[in-house]
């Protein structure tokens, strides 16, 4: 993935979890229960927090070590799709053995914002 790609889906994962906000809050809240309203408003949070780190990871300054911001971002999109969208699938289908998927999309983001923590330290001893 180069920066254009990361900034192309930080646009859509925003275009989408503000759809899949919407559609939770107008359409879905009525139908669910509780504790399945509140994993789909967990993966609608998440995929937003992430979405935003995205982008500014593709808007970053060329003096940052773009390699390991550019799989900072990939990480960030494994996350989004592992960890958002396997919550997104258990609340609206109800299948609980979806969320052994979460873990991983959770792991991919550690790592994600791991690699921009290396990114600030190496950048830093230039």
């Amino acid at each position: 993935m180069n920066q254009n790609s990361l900034l192309l889906a930080a646009g859509l994962s925003g275009f989408i979890a503000v759809v899949l906000g919407a559609f939770g809050a107008h359409a879905l809240k009525p139908g669910l229960s509780p504790a399945l309203y509140t994993v789909y408003q967990t993966a609608v949070e998440y995929q937003f927090y992430h979405t935003g780190a995205l982008g500014l990871i593709a808007m970053a300054p060329a003096h940052f070590r773009i390699s390991a911001l550019l799989k900072a971002g990939v990480a960030f999109v494994v996350g989004i799709l592992l960890f958002s969208g396997s919550l997104y699938l258990m609340a609206l289908t109800g299948i609980r053995s979806l969320g052994m998927v979460t873990p991983i999309g959770g792991v991919a983001f550690l790592i994600g914002w791991g690699l921009v923590a290396y990114t600030a330290i190496v950048s830093n001893r230039r």
